[in-house]
């Protein structure tokens, strides 16, 4: 006879979905839903150390923080109990029948997205509870909460549309989970089988778990072991505890100090940046203990924020333990943990640079960009960030060679003074742009940054090793001289009074939109270029302004003309006869247009289609003309 005092509840459509799933399809690894429990179990007991913290008159004050598995195998019934934060009858109704908080909507979509298998998965989206119908038929959860005054209650499924919630008799705080096994599921009521388990996924939890009467767990938390008596299979194993990340880790770094500030901490390099909602850590920020106590889940102080790539744990006994949560974010000693820790970190990451070089270049094509962004925006950390800078160059225009600045500095040519760069849109097009030339010329290296970030960056990083770094597209660079300069002009150099008539008709075309008009003394094949005037605001900045979405317009920048390129030398020509004004008019516009986009600060890169068309009109117009004069 059904019990009276049970209420039934239907689950939402989504829940009802996942069940089906869960229940009716077949799994290779169906022992995770251990893991999932026992993550659950651990997770409600350090909801409750922290709890009593400050607090007092929690129920059982007095009890020990654990986990106790336990079997029937006549029975066949698996019990997992812990001594956590209990909930109440509103709690488990809220807690496990509805889609707010198990997560089984975004679980269903990534089902349908991907192929891997499903038991990757769960976890990941919150939904690990429900992967005990996996193994049972019928699951009980028996719960007290801490407080006082709260009564027992049971939640009740048998895997179907419905569950029932109602009252229950437990004396104590905390939480059984009772699973009724299926006839296939006999493997998981033996002691041995139960601790591989353990051993396998949750070897870390920090409070023990016992099977029957045996702890099945490491006792210590392996941040607060002997950094020398961890192996790197131990490593690799809590990274993929913590974080649910099946890939190693690139790095791991064990730090263990006492002065001046106590630390225990294990960080993690990931080796993708990509986990997203497939990563059991929903925030960024190490996981932060206070003498073994779990104080916040995310704590972003003790690192910068350049560094939130970073998965670890850090336990001081420097902390008190009596502080809140936001008492500890303010906390001065997080100051002093995050500098001892920041310098560690770079210093491990210098050392994966020389050690595994080809780690390394894995490590800076997933997270260069937060080491760029580091360098723009924390001053006071920047200088030791410089040597894990990586650059593509002219000398190292793609696949997997990049370029320190230490690199390039040994390479520099020897009258060579400045360290010098190039912004633009993409490798290819920064490849081509005419501020290369009398780079080329001399044979000098230069640094290409096409990265949103880099314009950040370079706002801020003006000198290395004594060298200024300077933008290509600066007007008075201080080059070496070439090894066979002469001042003589070229036999085919235009006559100077032509060239004047050319540069007043750029002036008179473009007007305001210039500062100038000029000939170049730097450009050797490609024919004009636009730099910078005396005073006015760099690249970087116009470009950041246009990042951000500022009130933005194209600076009126100075347009340089290399006299001696063919197509300079035509239009010169044009303008002196008289002939073609309207061709000379567009073709002054597109020069003016592209050298615009040439820069990255084109304000309206599709405006230059109508030229360009027009052009084409005037080119197909006149090879018109000529085939029917042949004709």
């Amino acid at each position: 006879m059904p019990d009276q005092t049970q209420q039934s509840y239907e689950f939402r459509a989504e829940i009802q979905q996942l069940l089906h799933i869960l229940v009716h399809s077949l799994y290779t690894e169906r022992e995770i839903f251990l893991r999932e429990l026992i993550s659950n179990a651990s997770d409600a007991l350090s909801r409750v150390q922290f709890e009593m913290l400050t607090n007092q008159s929690v129920l059982d004050l007095d009890a020990a923080l654990a986990v106790h598995i336990t079997f029937d195998a006549d029975a066949k019934t698996l019990t997992v109990s812990d001594s956590g934060i209990g909930m109440t009858q509103a709690e488990m109704i809220e807690n496990l029948g509805t889609i707010a908080h198990s997560g089984a909507a975004a679980f269903l979509k990534q089902v349908a997205q991907e192929k891997r298998p499903l038991t990757d998965m769960i976890g990941r989206f919150g939904v690990g509870f429900y992967a005990a119908f996996m193994v049972a038929d019928r699951i009980q959860v028996v719960s007290r909460s801490y407080r006082p005054d709260a009564e027992a209650a049971q939640w009740s499924s048998t895997g179907d549309n419905q569950y029932s919630v109602g009252p229950a008799e437990r004396p104590a705080r905390g939480t059984d989970v009772i699973l009724h096994l299926k006839e296939d599921a006999a493997e998981f009521v033996t002691a041995w089988r139960l601790e591989q388990i353990i051993k396998k996924h949750s070897d870390f939890v920090a409070f023990p778990i016992y099977v029957q009467d045996k702890v099945a767990n490491q006792r210590t938390a392996l941040w607060r072991r002997a950094p020398r008596e961890v192996t790197d299979e131990e490593y690799d194993t809590f990274y993929e505890q913590l974080t649910l990340d099946f890939e190693k880790p690139l790095r791991h770094l064990h730090y263990v100090a006492d002065a001046p500030v106590d630390i225990h901490a294990v960080l993690f390099v990931p080796r993708t940046r990509e986990k997203g909602m497939m990563s059991l850590r929903k925030d960024f920020g190490l996981k932060l203990y206070s003498s073994h106590v779990l104080i916040q889940e995310y704590n972003k102080d003790l690192l910068p924020n350049h560094f939130r790539f970073i998965e670890g744990v850090l336990d001081s006994e420097d902390i008190p333990l009596n502080v809140s949560r936001e008492t500890v974010q303010a906390n001065r000693l997080l100051v002093q943990i995050q500098k001892a820790l920041t310098g560690r970190l770079v210093k491990e990451l210098g050392a994966l640079a020389s050690e595994k070089p080809d780690d390394y270049r894995a490590f800076w094509q997933e997270f260069g960009g937060f080491i760029k962004e580091g360098v723009a925006t924390d001053m006071a950390g920047m200088e030791s960030l410089l040597p894990l800078l990586r650059f593509r160059s002219t000398q190292a225009p793609a696949g997997d060679e990049w370029v320190s600045l230490a690199g390039y500095v040994q390479r520099m040519q020897p009258e060579q003074k400045e360290i010098y760069y190039i912004l633009g849109e993409d490798l290819t097009s920064v490849q081509r742009s005419p501020h290369l030339d009398p780079l080329k010329q001399r044979h000098i290296e230069v640094l290409t940054l096409v990265e949103t970030v880099d314009s950040f960056m370079m706002v801020a990083l003006r000198e290395f090793d004594g060298k200024p770094l300077r933008n290509v597209d600066n007007a008075d660079l201080d080059l070496p001289p070439l090894p066979e300069q002469t001042d003589e002009p070229a036999d085919d150099a235009m006559p100077d009074a032509d060239f004047d008539r050319l540069l007043a008709r750029f002036t008179e075309i473009l007007g305001d939109r210039v500062q100038g008009v000029r000939a170049s003394k730097a450009l050797s094949s490609s024919p004009c270029r636009l730099v910078s005037p005396e005073g006015a605001m760099n690249q970087e900045m116009q470009r950041v302004y246009k990042l951000l979405d500022q009130p933005f317009t194209a600076p009126k920048k100075v347009l340089e003309l290399n006299r001696s390129h063919a197509l300079v030398q035509d239009l010169a020509f044009l303008v002196t006869a008289d002939r073609q004004a309207d061709l000379v008019r567009l073709e002054i516009e597109q020069l003016y247009e592209s050298a615009l986009l040439q820069e990255g600060i084109h304000p309206n890169p599709a405006a230059l289609v109508a030229g360009i068309q027009e052009l084409l009109g005037h080119a197909a117009h006149a090879a018109r003309q000529v085939e029917g004069g042949a004709g």
